[in-house]
């Protein structure tokens, strides 16, 4: 037995060709027009696997178009893809710089979690051993982040819970002093 492909129905072919090889960095290998079926099979492959996707028509992501318009809710219903990369943090800054939402931060240098436009979730997995904490995945980054967000009423909650610093200080007393006023 081995993996052939995952296969994702898309609504747009153009936002998705742009998201999977554009931002995301996966290559067409083929494509497949039914005029009698009304649908279009585009065959991607990540670019470790591109020389093995042509020859194998294996491993692929296969976007499934259909011609008529249907609309396609839950994203999740099969569960998620998963791609591993050389340097997480790259990857989910290129996305996060092109309005893709980071659903779950690589705070750990190992996992994070992205939905295509289609609201397809992504798993990327650091490649190898996880790479060091970094900004602005890490608690730091999250704190200033919330605080900017919730303003002043979190920024006093948290004072007087803490002592005038923020609770995870408390326990990793190696993050830095962060002026919370000043921009994410």
């Amino acid at each position: 037995m081995r993996y052939l492909h995952t296969m994702v129905r898309v609504k747009d072919v153009d936002a998705s060709l742009h998201f999977y090889c554009t931002l995301f960095g996966l290559q067409e290998v083929r494509r497949h027009e039914n005029e009698k079926g009304r649908f279009t099979l585009i065959f991607l492959a990540a670019p470790g696997d591109v020389a093995a996707a042509r020859e194998n028509a294996a491993p692929c992501l296969e976007l499934t178009y259909n011609w008529d318009s249907e609309d396609y809710a839950g994203g999740r219903n099969f569960g998620h893809l998963a791609y591993e990369v050389d340097d997480i943090y790259a990857i989910c800054r290129k996305l996060m710089d092109n309005g893709v939402t980071i659903n779950r931060p690589p705070r750990d240098g190992h996992m994070a979690f992205v939905r295509s436009p289609d609201g397809i979730s992504i798993e990327i997995l650091q490649k190898g051993e996880s790479l060091a904490p970094a900004e602005p995945w890490g608690l730091d980054g999250q704190y200033r982040r919330l605080v900017k967000r919730r303003g002043r009423k979190l920024q006093a909650k948290l004072a007087a819970y803490t002592g005038d610093e923020p609770s995870f200080r408390r326990i990793r007393p190696e993050i830095s002093a962060i002026p919370v006023d000043s921009p994410a």
